[in-house]
């Protein structure tokens, strides 16, 4: 087993408090939005060996079948096939979508044969993998996911169109052309699609728009009683007036999540994640494509190919509890599974599922990882890397609790 230090990423819509707290730590003085956990080139955590700190992908790369098990590297390749990370937000993050994988080979290839700098700012694909990814509720959280059905978000426009009336002033062109788009006879995700290109390519039209519709949902809020959706709008547009995505949010679905709920987001989805703390894993990439509440990188076209124009319903993960005492998050993927473990102070040990590798996180109390090959103290805040021939782990409560609940997340191969 590695202890790990892990990169904090200091995006500005991070909160300034939220991970600080959860991990017992001090708080840098900035935002702090993602701690990432894992082996991405771009961030690797920092395993702890006897012959001292080295990244994480290079400790994999050295010793692949000893650290990922011959499983894994069969499947995956020579690089850890899952990340996980703490994300705090205290303002939206932008609207995105993720590619598919075939995909992010394609265009990963393309722009390297092109030249184009990885942290060039109009680079698209960070690597050749692709990015489903799943967020656990630490707190409330709220989201966008997914499209909506076009009945409904019809109904959200026409609701927007009445706001403006009421105000005193006419609907605007862009406005009618979402909703003739909306009632189109043509299959719903054409109609999404048309109603989505409509906005995202409006130009000038949609910051007016966007602006005109917030500012009159905002007078009509007054009472307090405005439809979630479209005080999302309103929201929104404070953080990022006349952006497109302000106006996009009515075609999606918008979610609260209370602690304990996760949502999958499969390739294709797009999602904005608007505020609270969670835990995120996916497959280990940072391929993201942005559609609007960003300063970065969006184009346009790239985006249209990735989406899925699909309307769907909020797709939650189920949860199921083992005769061991593992909780477990398994969506539909091969890369990971999420496992969440909560250890009574008097309670007896609980083992870890693990799959190949495994990446552990201490949330709540401390614990002691009991391993054949050796054992480690675990405190609240502290990570681990174990690699797949050290198997299995045993969680135990450990006396330094102070007689609290100890909680450990941990991620592995799904089986």
């Amino acid at each position: 087993m590695f202890a790990l230090t892990n990169v904090l990423r200091d995006y500005p819509w991070g909160s300034a408090t939220a991970i600080a707290d959860l991990l017992g730590t001090s708080p840098s003085g900035g935002p702090e939005a993602e701690l990432w956990l894992g082996a991405h080139p771009d961030s690797p955590s920092i395993a702890h060996t006897p012959e001292g700190p080295v990244a994480l992908d290079a400790l994999i790369a050295a010793h692949p079948d000893t650290m990922l098990g011959d499983d894994a590297v069969a499947t995956f390749g020579v690089r850890l096939p899952f990340l996980a990370k703490l994300l705090a937000a205290n303002q939206a993050l932008s609207l995105q979508v993720h590619p598919t994988l075939e995909r992010a080979r394609q265009r990963f290839a393309d722009e390297e044969a092109a030249g184009v700098a990885r942290d060039a700012a109009a680079r698209n694909y960070k690597d050749d993998n692709h990015k489903p990814e799943m967020l656990f509720a630490l707190t409330p959280f709220e989201a966008l996911c997914g499209f909506r059905h076009r009945g409904e978000a019809a109904e959200l426009f026409r609701a927007v169109a009445d706001s403006i009336t009421a105000a005193g002033a006419g609907v605007p062109e862009l406005l009618k052309v979402v909703a003739s788009a909306l009632a189109a006879d043509m299959a719903e995700p054409m109609a999404i699609r048309s109603a989505f290109e409509a906005l995202i390519g409006g130009g000038e039209a949609s910051a007016e728009l966007v602006d005109l519709a917030a500012s009159s949902l905002a007078r009509q809020d007054a009472d307090g009683t405005l439809d979630a959706a479209l005080r999302t709008v309103v929201e929104l547009s404070l953080q990022f007036p006349g952006d497109p995505g302000v106006l996009i949010s009515l075609l999606l679905n918008r979610v609260s999540l209370v602690p304990g709920q996760a949502i999958y987001l499969r390739e294709g989805n797009i999602h904005a994640y608007l505020s609270g703390l969670g835990v995120e894993v996916m497959a280990s990439s940072d391929n993201v494509l942005r559609g609007g509440l960003t300063g970065k990188h969006v184009d346009v076209p790239e985006l249209l190919a990735t989406v899925d124009f699909s309307c769907t319903d909020v797709p939650f993960v189920p949860t199921r509890t083992t005769e061991l005492g593992q909780q477990l998050w398994e969506p539909p993927v091969t890369e990971f599974v999420l496992q969440r473990v909560e250890l009574a102070p008097d309670g007896g040990p609980v083992p870890l599922l693990q799959n190949g590798p495994l990446v552990v996180l201490a949330v709540a109390g401390a614990v002691l990882l009991d391993s054949p090959r050796g054992d480690m103290v675990l405190p609240r805040g502290g990570s681990v890397f174990v690699p797949a021939a050290e198997n299995p782990v045993m969680v135990h409560p450990h006396v330094s609790a102070a007689g609290q609940p100890s909680v450990v997340f941990a991620v592995t191969v799904a089986g």
